[in-house]
């Protein structure tokens, strides 16, 4: 086929896309081959329709064309059989075992043979491979994982996944100009041409002719279709006049007269106490005139859908005629030209949370501040202009005595928690979290990373959905909705309840607080698509109407107060974003342009009195208040999900958008970027370099119109007018800085620990057989901690799950238990010719948890860590076989020993982070072995350090290896190819050769590009990309060495041991020292002075939680205290502090405007 004709069904699947044909699209892709819908396959995958994706597949792939492919199609079937296997549909397994997989077996025979056995199982999970198989949804989305890189791997494939980059509408607007082009030519050209047909070419008739029909009315021309149940024809080209409906008793009016008895709910009615005359009211809302134009829609709009809306949706109805004009209007494209200027829409920084984002928002004041919530429970605070995550929360119940019976039963049961919503209060003094699980936390916040705990309010049964600020009464309020169908309002200084609203027949979804003249009201919305209104007493719902799409609704004024929208999606993935008229209680306008099915529940939000934004079809959509049109959507770069979170900052100049991989994008207008440059270059922000006090959150005084909670930073005038719960609805409030005359006393302080009350430490029960503690590690579920002696022993600590610990996580508060099986069998490793006191130690764990390889100077051992068993043994270069839960292997794996000892011996082990089969090996004598675990093979041997290998570290963003040695130098390689791409030695502090041997250390930040490296002369940051060294640190002279160093789990701190015992911890954006913690804190006074940290492991979920590993074989985790929660404060970056520790050194290689922005 030509490459015209391939363009050509590039255009077609644009066209077909537009309207809406999704079925002939993807028959298209898949019978042209020519474009692989990842979206599409996506979607088939999590819904299990096992043939279509086949079907599907089958335009692009056959099963033996290649490796990639077999591997493809093997997962999908294998995934298929073991859904039978877990629905206890034997005879639809048995049909699949063999119809689908008996063509597997002529490749690996042993492996059909292991899963035909899982048919005499009682459950597969039995199968030890498959112990941690979830439920089907998990199980589908980690194979997708899987699949999603195999297709990008596989050669079949290129080219074919990405869209060609075409404006909008493009073949419609090529037959525009060829019909305009038909029309020059025309002997009597008109000046109006109609358009009768594209079947043949064009020609203008004779004057007096008959006219032929509207180009308004032809559906290729992108006219409107009249349907049964639309709009009437529009053959004058005249604005739809609504009938007016009479309202005899207005939302306003209510507001303005508040009802001094209770009053029965009006069904269905508008928005209104009285039954109006006409009941159908909200059914047939009405739409406002509109003035159309028959000027030219440009090619880079969209078109008007030909399908109608759902009935009881009205929807403003524009004229666009696909045909080009002679002569082109310019005002209207000026005037679309500088709305899209307005809104932010440049990415300007992309930010790892680490789980998922489910709620964020900016603060009203510090508007480069935004809190983000997770669905794994976490909070953090970012500081956008600099990447710097300040704060990360997670979750955990300050006070488990005082919640009710169920919910402590609960959270023993499940401890799984998400995020519902996060959100500040109107001064930005406070924050709330909704749990969806009972309970609501309100934290203060002093300044920079200073937050602290405030209330805990056990407030649902259920998930609690939503959560708002309000000032009733001049009081701060917090409102809360929940699963059990309730509204309550909080004092927010006590937590006691002052309001309980009920009324609603389904799980409350969300609230929206809001004043009129005086007048305080909450609108709520539940789950069955009721949106009722409430004042702040105890007679009822003054109103009860319908929410388009009757599911999942949000509801939001404009920033001025004045008008009043709302966004929801259906069950069936309909969504709808529609502006009321309060006055009517009728839809006064709804916006087009949604997927006409949205995957997934869309958020939105307003800015600027002027636009509208929501997340869909992976991507942000934008309007124009005044404009039903779609004004834009922009994909953010790419990488969102289908229905990413949004969150604009309240003066709309940037805004925060979730994106896939647990990240979030922050977008930027002209305005956003200078206003992130401006606090970038600032060292520190005055506004928050201040201690700030607790705020006061008493009742507000008439007066003074704003809680105090912020008099350092914050002008005391914010106040009755933000009574909305979102400050950004509001007028600007700038901060002021209040000129504090004790200021230039509070210098920071470097914070000193030096009694054990100062911070919680636990010493493990101990093993007397192990001398030294060389490795340490937690594993990744943060319920247990592995250690590796010096005597080749492998040590197991356990917290275990109860009443005491709900999450069985790892806590200084609960001794854990040392674990070994009942055999008695102990992890050694193999040290065969070899003396393990002088030998390197090292070890690797599985993603998992499942296995750890280990070595201690002789021969690699792969143990089982729920039996201690070893599954296989290798030598340097022939380990054996490695069980991921995905991939089974034959059990007679577990007898197989190895031959060969060393040398060389393997001194660091590292799993490659997307495929456990790959392991790279480094080797004391200098090499370093990639190894193929499936294929039993060594796929590369990398010669590049002069010394053992000392530190192994893989990024899968940036797709390297990075190496460290004993000579001191760091190496770059490429891990597709395995060619070396940059190297560079350490640089020395004087008097120190880089010669002496000494172990290099290296650890990946979370952003997968900047590298912690360790040696016992310094601490360093380095970008990868350039291997330029950002930020180093030195201790004096006088310090003892460093005797290891590791990232927080959150990658903002650094904590290092030293060999004096010493341990200090660092924010690691710049390397500068926050706090020591002096050896007598965990350290009794009877111990040898020789005693020291060999090893330090940061706890993988509590940021402030790290383990030592001593010289005297005993381990030791250390937490600070709960009522502060972290580490000192961090010293201030500007030069001068009055701590003695010296600040760290300047960029090595690269200058400042080269600096990473963290």
């Amino acid at each position: 086929m030509s490459s015209l004709s391939r363009e050509l069904v590039f255009l077609i699947l644009q066209f077909l896309d537009e309207e809406k044909f999704k079925e002939t699209v993807h028959k298209l892709e898949q019978e042209s081959g020519f474009f692989f819908n990842m979206k599409y396959f996506e979607d088939e995958v999590h819904n299990g329709n096992w043939e279509d994706v086949e079907k599907y597949l089958s335009g692009f792939t056959k099963v033996d064309d290649n490796r990639y492919s077999m591997k493809i199609f093997f997962e999908i079937r294998k995934q298929k059989y073991l859904e039978a296997l877990d629905k206890h549909d034997r005879s639809k397994a048995v049909d699949i075992l063999v119809k689908d997989l008996k063509v597997f077996s002529s490749f690996n025979e042993e492996l059909f043979k292991e899963i035909t056995q899982l048919l005499t199982l009682e459950n597969f999970r039995e199968n030890e491979q498959l112990s941690k198989y979830g439920d089907t949804k998990s199980a589908r989305a980690i194979m997708l994982v899987e699949l999603k890189k195999l297709i990008e791997a596989n050669p079949l494939f290129r080219d074919k996944l990405q869209f060609p980059n075409l404006k909008n509408s493009r073949l419609r607007t090529l037959i525009n100009q060829s019909l305009n082009w038909q029309h020059q030519l025309c002997k009597n050209p008109r000046p109006n041409p109609d358009i009768k047909t594209l079947f043949v070419d064009h020609s203008c008739g004779q004057p007096n002719g008959a006219r032929a029909p509207s180009p308004a009315n032809n559906p290729l021309l992108g006219g409107v279709v009249p349907k049964p149940g639309g709009f009437p024809p529009l053959a004058a080209h005249v604005p739809f006049q609504p009938m007016p409906i009479p309202v005899p008793t207005s939302l306003a009016s209510w507001m303005s007269n508040p009802p001094t008895g209770p009053h029965p709910a009006v069904s269905g009615g508008p928005l209104g106490l009285g039954s109006p005359p006409i009941q159908a009211g909200l059914k047939h809302p009405r739409t406002p005139p509109t003035n159309h134009s028959l000027d030219f829609q440009p090619a880079d709009s969209d078109h008007v859908s030909k399908r109608t809306r759902p009935l009881g949706l009205s929807d403003e109805v524009g004229l666009p005629v696909n045909v080009l004009p002679l002569t082109f209007p310019g005002h209207a494209h000026s005037q679309n030209f500088n709305a899209l200027d307005d809104f932010p829409k440049s990415v300007s920084r992309s930010l790892s949370q680490g789980s998922s984002p489910m709620s964020m928002d900016f603060h009203p004041i510090q508007q480069t501040l935004l809190l983000v919530g997770t669905n794994v429970g976490d909070i953090a605070l970012w500081e956008v202009s600099s990447r710097e995550k300040l704060v990360q929360r997670n979750f955990k119940v300050w006070d488990l005595s005082k919640c009710t019976m169920p919910l402590q039963a609960g959270l023993v049961k499940d401890p799984g928690v998400s995020v519902n919503r996060v959100i500040w209060s109107p001064d930005g003094s406070l924050f709330g979290v909704a749990y969806s699980r009972h309970l609501v936390q309100i934290y203060s916040y002093h300044g920079n990373d200073d937050v602290r705990q405030h209330l805990e309010i056990d407030a649902h049964v259920g998930g609690v959905n939503d959560l708002a600020f309000s000032h009733p009464h001049k009081q701060l309020s917090v409102i809360t909705c929940g699963d059990d169908k309730l509204i309550k309002v909080w004092d927010a200084s006590t937590g006691t309840k002052q309001y309980s609203f009920e009324g609603h027949e389904a799980p409350v979804y969300s609230v929206c607080p809001h004043h009129k003249e005086n007048i305080q009201f909450i609108f709520s919305t539940a789950l069955d698509g009721k949106i009722k209104a409430w004042l702040y007493d105890n007679l009822g719902s003054r109103v009860d109407y319908d929410a388009p799409g009757r599911w999942c609704t949000t509801m939001a004024y404009s920033a001025d107060g004045t008008r009043l929208f709302s966004c929801g999606t259906s069950k069936d993935g309909e969504s709808h974003i529609v502006e009321w008229n309060e006055s009517e209680g009728a839809v006064k306008r709804t916006y087009q342009g949604f997927r006409k099915r949205s995957l997934g529940v869309v958020q939105f939000d307003t800015t600027k009195n002027k636009f509208l934004a929501a997340g869909d079809d992976f991507s942000i959509k934008f309007w124009d208040m005044d404009n039903t049109q779609l004004l834009t959507s922009i994909d953010a770069d790419g990488g969102l999900p289908a229905s990413p979170r949004i969150r604009f900052n309240k003066n709309g100049t940037l805004l925060a958008v979730s994106a896939n991989e647990n990240g979030i994008k922050i977008l930027a207008n002209a305005e956003g970027l200078r206003l992130l440059r401006t606090f970038e270059n600032l060292a520190f922000d005055a506004s928050r370099a201040s201690e700030a006090s607790k705020p006061n959150v008493k009742p507000m005084s008439a007066a003074a119109g704003g809680s105090t909670g912020l008099t350092d930073r914050v002008s005391s005038v914010v106040g009755i007018s933000m009574m909305n719960g979102d400050a950004r609805n509001h007028g600007d409030v700038k901060p002021r800085i209040t000129e504090d005359t004790n200021d230039k006393s509070k210098i920071w302080k470097l914070t000193e620990i030096n009694e054990p009350s100062q911070c919680r430490s636990l010493k493990l029960p101990e093993n007397l057989r192990v001398t030294k503690i060389l490795r340490l590690i937690y594993t990744n579920s943060g319920s247990a901690i592995l250690a590796l002696g010096s005597n080749a022993i492998h040590l197991l600590w356990k917290w275990v799950r109860n009443e005491h610990n709900s999450h069985g996580k790892a806590t200084a508060n609960i001794s854990p238990q040392l674990w070994q099986p009942s055999s008695g069998i102990l992890m050694t490793n193999d040290v065969t010719d070899t003396n393990p006191e002088e030998s390197v130690p090292c070890f690797a764990l599985s993603k998992n948890d499942s296995y750890v390889m280990s070595a201690s100077g002789g021969k690699i051992s792969l143990f089982n860590m729920m039996t201690f068993k070893v599954t296989c043994l290798c030598i340097n270069n022939i380990p054996l076989c490695f069980c991921s839960p995905l991939t089974l292997f034959s059990k007679k794996l577990q007898t197989m020993t190895t031959f060969m000892p060393p040398p060389p011996a393997a001194t660091f082990l590292a799993f490659h982070p997307q495929d456990n089969n790959i392991i790279a090996i480094g080797m004391d004598d200098s090499s370093i072995q990639i190894y193929n675990v499936r294929v039993d093979e060594v796929k590369s041997k990398l010669k590049g350090h002069s010394k053992r290998i000392t530190g192994l570290a893989f990024s899968h963003i940036l797709n390297v290896l990075v190496s460290s040695g004993a000579d001191a130098q760091l190496c770059v390689w490429n891990s597709v190819g395995w060619e070396m791409e940059k190297s560079r030695f350490l640089q020395m502090p004087s008097g120190r050769s880089p010669e002496a041997p000494s172990e290099t250390r290296i650890q990946f930040h979370q952003d997968q590009i900047h590298l912690l490296v360790v040696h016992e002369t310094q601490l360093a940051i380095y970008d990868t990309n350039k291997l330029d060294c950002m930020h180093q640190w030195v201790p004096p002279e006088s310090s003892a060495p460093i005797s290891h160093a590791t990232f927080s789990c959150d990658s903002q701190l650094v904590y290092a041991s030293f060999v004096d015992a010493t341990v200090c911890i660092f924010s690691a954006a710049h390397l500068r020292l926050r706090c020591r913690i002096n050896p007598s804190v965990y350290l009794p006074s009877n111990v040898s002075s020789g005693v020291h940290p060999l090893v330090i492991a940061a706890h993988p979920q509590e940021s402030n939680q790290f383990a030592l590993g001593l010289s005297d074989g005993s381990v030791h985790v250390i937490e600070p205290l709960e009522l502060e929660g972290k580490w000192g404060l961090p010293p201030p970056l500007e030069n001068g502090s009055t701590s003695n520790v010296p600040p760290s050194t300047s960029s090595v290689g690269a200058s400042a405007s080269e600096q990473p922005q963290r």
